[in-house]
């Protein structure tokens, strides 16, 4: 097995690792009463009793697309890092300007005030 897929694979294992230790730890510390409110249903932060043309923030919306940008941007990092031994010195200078890009993006996003939630 080359190095560049023991890295993700052992990424991938590890993420994996730590999800399950998280669960089950959440299992032994939660209180696991049975109430109305926690058997109701949840959507979008709004009560669900409401009437059904209520207008949503559009708050959510954004939140949620500037979560996906910003996943996949992180998503093409995977393949740098696997060959990371392997690259040029171009290969540096390509990230580099990656990275600052989506710096320079997240930097924007939070200077105009979309991370705030009001």
């Amino acid at each position: 097995m080359n190095f560049e897929y023991e890295v993700i694979f052992l990424s991938i294992i590890l993420s994996i690792i730590i999800a399950f230790l998280l669960y089950h730890i959440i299992i032994f510390l939660v209180d696991s009463k049975s109430e109305v409110e926690k058997s109701s249903a949840y959507e979008c932060g709004f009560h669900p009793f409401e009437d059904t043309r209520h207008k949503f923030n559009i708050r959510f919306y954004l939140v949620s697309i500037l979560f996906i940008i910003f996943d996949l941007e992180i998503i093409f990092i995977f393949p740098w890092l696997g060959s990371f031994d392997n690259l040029e010195i171009q290969g540096y200078y390509i990230i580099s300007i990656f990275l600052c890009v989506l710096i320079i993006g997240f930097i924007y996003e939070w200077l105009k005030g979309a991370l705030t939630w009001e």
